[in-house]
């Protein structure tokens, strides 16, 4: 009698142990080589919590009770103060060289970037704002939008307008986006693209008409418009 043909079932099992048995070899063979790799791999984690436990944790606090009184002489205008320390505390550039890679020292960006720019150091004032990583909502586009001041101040319009549209879309919001469209629209005034400010405008009173700048956009629009057709 014929020799009856394997179910597909069994021909998926023999399949199955096949492959576990080549797996096994597989292991057998390189023992030595798969434990070298995993005890790597678990150096490696090890490293990087015992890292972030013992070396980048206490930094980023220090940096923190650090920070506090450079942006207490900040906030009182003491910008000198907060830029270089009282010789107790640390100033924003000290915070920078010494907790480069913490939030701190991130945050210390910013505000050298505004001291600067309000000490009339605009371009040292675009590198530092440049070099500020912002995150957050608000001072993520002022950032960017102070960087757009700088170059006003700079004389370079183009640059300007770039920043302050970049401003504007970075974080949609009814305070930082009405800001800096109305900026770039002032600037298309000035270049004497009233069409382009009249759109701005337009935006302002469609997305952001709860804004401050909202408030009298009306009459920017219709100037706008009446240099249109004048």
């Amino acid at each position: 009698m014929a020799k009856q043909k394997k179910s597909s079932g069994d021909q998926r099992l023999e399949s199955i142990q096949s492959s576990l048995s080549r797996t096994e070899a597989f292991i057998e063979k390189n023992k030595k080589t798969i434990t070298y790799v995993i005890s790597g791999i678990a150096l490696i984690v090890l490293g990087i919590w015992g890292y972030n436990r013992f070396i980048l944790q206490p930094k980023i606090e220090k940096a923190e009770n650090e920070i506090y009184m450079a942006q207490m002489y900040y906030e009182m205008d003491s910008l000198n103060l907060a830029l270089n320390g009282d010789g107790m505390h640390l100033g924003f550039l000290d915070i920078v060289d010494e907790f480069g890679g913490t939030p701190s020292g991130n945050l210390s960006h910013y505000y050298i970037g505004m001291i600067y720019l309000k000490q009339g150091l605009f371009e040292d004032a675009i590198d530092e704002l440049e070099q500020f990583d912002g995150k957050d909502e608000i001072i993520g586009p002022m950032a960017t939008g102070c960087i757009g001041d700088a170059y006003v101040e700079l004389g370079d319009y183009e640059s300007a307008l770039e920043y302050y549209m970049k401003a504007a879309d970075q974080s949609v919001n009814d305070f930082t986006t009405p800001m800096y469209l109305m900026r770039a629209a002032w600037i298309h005034e000035d270049q004497g693209d009233w069409e382009e400010a009249s759109e701005l405008y337009k935006r302002i009173k469609a997305e952001h008409w709860r804004s401050f700048e909202a408030r009298e956009i009306n009459k920017y629009i219709e100037r706008a418009q009446y240099m249109i057709n004048s």
